[in-house]
């Protein structure tokens, strides 16, 4: 079962753009991630570029398979046995590395799916108006002129997510 998230970045011009993610959203996942590879606004620009993912990674990464298996379309099982095996022994190697390097798998590149592009707000009153709600959702806004991650978790409540960190150790303490 997925842990579903949303990672939001606001612009400099205020306007804020959305994308969603299906798998391990909590805060020692995806908000580790987020915090650690992507408070760069640029670099994260890039990912919400992207589109809707499957699976957050610590790097964008290149194209690679959506996952391990292949998909058995009646023009894959025409083909002899051989080439499915070795289609099959190769495209289980490319998701392999794609997971060994940190690549984010998303539905658009990896899955040649349409319609997964970032919602667009026309400012934060407006995204917190009409914003995709998720288990979590992370936003990087320009807070006191910085950059800064906050997290809602199963709530419309933001914190800082060094907070939300900091909250979630001394819960299992």
């Amino acid at each position: 079962m997925g842990t579903r998230s949303t990672i939001a970045l606001e612009f400099a011009d205020g306007t804020v753009q959305q994308i969603y993610c299906h798998w391990d959203g909590y805060l020692d996942h995806n908000g580790k991630i987020l915090a650690e590879h992507y408070s760069d606004p640029f670099v994260l620009r890039d990912l919400i570029d992207m589109g809707d993912m499957s699976s957050l990674g610590t790097q964008i990464g290149q194209a690679h398979p959506f996952s391990q298996f292949v998909s058995d379309t009646e023009e894959f099982k025409a083909l002899p046995k051989a080439e499915q095996e070795r289609i099959k022994a190769e495209n289980e190697a490319l998701y392999e590395h794609a997971k060994d390097q940190g690549y984010c798998t998303f539905y658009g590149r990896d899955r040649n799916e349409s319609g997964g592009g970032a919602k667009k707000f026309k400012d934060f009153a407006d995204y917190k108006a009409n914003h995709q709600y998720e288990e979590f959702e992370y936003i990087l806004l320009n807070f006191d002129g910085k950059a800064t991650w906050f997290v809602a978790d199963h709530s419309d409540r933001y914190v800082t997510l060094a907070e939300a960190f900091e909250a979630e150790k001394e819960e299992t303490v």
